[in-house]
């Protein structure tokens, strides 16, 4: 069993029968959301709410019943990956480019469990390029006031054209060499005309499921 699926499958033990719950994006959460396929199939009672078409269509084959998020006042527990997660249990989100909708059912969740392999534990966020995911009108001026703070911003791209999230948006992926203030920084970017959201995600998770040196499960909370 690969890192990944160790985490993964781990996270699925926080869902109880009758729960609502937030079901991510990437190739991580994909485990939890294959796990919770195999216990509904078992009985289990739940209603997912994904993160992404991608998420949804991943759901829908595994016959995990989904519920409208516009028919939701909360969600119980939402599990989701993430690109980086720092000792404070900050993350850079987005990688796959849902971020905006993760951020919001993140936040609607009661409890908010993050899924990593070793490899994504990092001393200071950063190494990864953080995305900034922007309207397409003005994105141009939108990318000079993102360099005005001293950060690199580079468009998205797939077949030379501009990625387009499930929102309709583009994403720029902004090199920074060292977050020192993640909260700071996301506020910054987010105060940007253009910019919708930003894959920062502080003080979010509640729990991060991932591996020690020696491959065993680590809680962290």
């Amino acid at each position: 069993m690969n890192e990944k699926q160790l985490v993964g499958e781990k996270a699925a033990e926080y869902v109880k029968d009758g729960m609502i719950v937030g079901l991510g994006t990437g190739s991580t959460v994909f485990y939890t959301i294959k796990k919770l396929g195999e216990l509904v199939n078992q009985g289990l009672s739940i209603k997912g709410i994904p993160t992404s078409i991608q998420t949804e269509t991943l759901a829908r084959e595994l016959r995990i019943p989904l519920a409208p998020f516009s028919e939701v006042e909360r969600i119980d527990v939402a599990i989701d990956g993430a690109d980086e997660v720092d000792s404070n249990l900050n993350l850079i989100k987005g990688g796959g480019g849902a971020l905006l909708r993760e951020k919001i059912i993140a936040k609607a969740a009661n409890t908010f469990i993050v899924v990593a392999d070793s490899s994504k534990v990092v001393e200071a966020l950063g190494s990864f390029p953080l995305p900034a995911e922007v309207i397409p009108f003005g994105y141009e001026m939108t990318k000079k006031h993102i360099k005005e703070l001293g950060i690199d911003p580079i468009l998205r791209q797939v077949n030379n054209q501009p990625y387009k999230t499930d929102n309709g948006n583009y994403i720029f992926d902004c090199r920074i060499s060292n977050i020192f203030d993640a909260a700071k920084l996301e506020r910054e970017l987010n105060m940007i005309p253009g910019v919708v959201e930003n894959g920062l995600f502080v003080k979010m998770a509640d729990v991060v499921i991932t591996l020690d040196n020696e491959k065993n499960v680590v809680i962290k909370s």
